[in-house]
C-alpha cells in the first residue's frame, strides 16, 4: 500500500504511524512540521525484514502554497496512491473574545484549506479503488456535546466533515472513497492543551489501531459517511 499522512510526528498520528510501518508491503509518506521522532522510527524499521518503508517529510501547512512542495515529495516516491490520512490539526482553547483573525486562519488553514489543496492536487495520482480518511471531531459532529474555547476548533472540524461527505459523491466514479471520522477524546498532547488536567478514557495507541484497521478496510462498507469514534467527549 501507498500511504500518506498528514500530522504524523506526534499523538494519534505517530501513534498511527508506527503500526502502519509494522505492515508488510506499506510505503508511508509520514508528514509533519517535527520529524525527528518520525526519522528515528524510520531508521529503527528492520530493512528487509517486514518490507515496510517510512519516508518522513516536514512540511508546515499553514504556510502559503505549501502544496507545490508537497506535490514534489509525493511524486519522487509514489506513482500511485492507496490511501491518504488528512490527520493534521491545529487547536486553540480561547474564547471568542480571545480569538484573534490570526487564529482563525491559522485553525482553518491547517484544519481545512490544506486537506482540500492536498486531495486536490493528488486526484490524479489516487488508485482505483482508494480511500481518503478525514480526521475529524465529535466537536464538529452535528448535536455532540460542545465545550468553551473550542469554538473555531468545532467549526473547522465541522467543515470537514461536510467536505467529506461531498468528496465522496465527486470522486466516486473514480474509485475514490472519502469518510470522516469524527474522534473523541484521547490522550494525546492536543487533549492535554484542551483539557488540562482531565484523563481522557482512549489511548493514542488505541485510537491509532481503528484508524488503521478502518484506512485499510473501512471502503469496503462506508462512503461518504462521518462515523463517530468515542467513548468518552472528553
Amino acid at each position: 500500500m501507498n500511504i500518506i499522512f498528514t500530522g504524523a510526528g506526534r499523538g494519534i498520528g505517530f501513534e498511527t504511524s508506527k503500526l502502519l510501518s509494522k505492515t508488510k508491503g506499506n510505503s508511508i509518506v509520514a508528514l509533519s512540521r517535527n520529524i525527528s521522532a518520525l526519522q528515528k522510527l524510520a531508521n529503527d524499521i528492520p530493512v528487509g525484514k517486514n518490507g515496510s518503508t517510512l519516508y518522513p517529510v516536514s512540511i508546515d501547512l499553514n504556510k502559503k502554497s505549501f502544496e507545490k512542495d508537497f506535490l514534489t515529495h509525493i511524486s519522487n516516491r509514489f506513482n500511485k496512491i492507496d490511501i491518504l490520512i488528512n490527520n493534521a490539526g491545529v487547536l486553540f482553547n480561547k474564547s471568542i473574545q480571545q480569538l484573534t483573525s490570526e487564529n482563525f486562519d491559522t485553525i482553518f488553514n491547517v484544519n481545512v484549506k490544506a486537506p482540500f489543496l492536498i486531495i486536490k492536487t493528488l486526484v490524479p495520482y489516487f488508485n482505483n479503488p482508494s480511500h481518503i480518511i478525514n480526521i475529524g471531531s465529535m466537536g464538529g459532529f452535528q448535536g455532540s456535546e460542545k465545550f468553551p474555547g473550542l469554538s473555531l476548533y468545532s467549526a473547522s472540524k465541522g467543515a470537514l466533515a461536510i467536505f467529506s461527505e461531498c468528496l465522496a459523491v465527486e470522486l466516486k466514479e473514480k474509485g475514490i472513497k472519502v469518510n470522516c471520522l469524527a474522534l473523541g477524546s484521547a490522550q494525546t498532547e492536543m487533549f492535554a492543551e484542551a483539557f488540562p488536567g482531565y484523563k481522557a478514557q482512549t489511548s493514542a495507541a488505541g485510537m491509532a489501531k481503528y484508524i488503521v484497521d478502518f484506512s485499510l478496510n473501512g471502503h469496503k462498507k462506508y462512503n461518504g459517511e462521518i462515523i463517530p469514534v468515542t467513548e468518552s467527549t472528553p
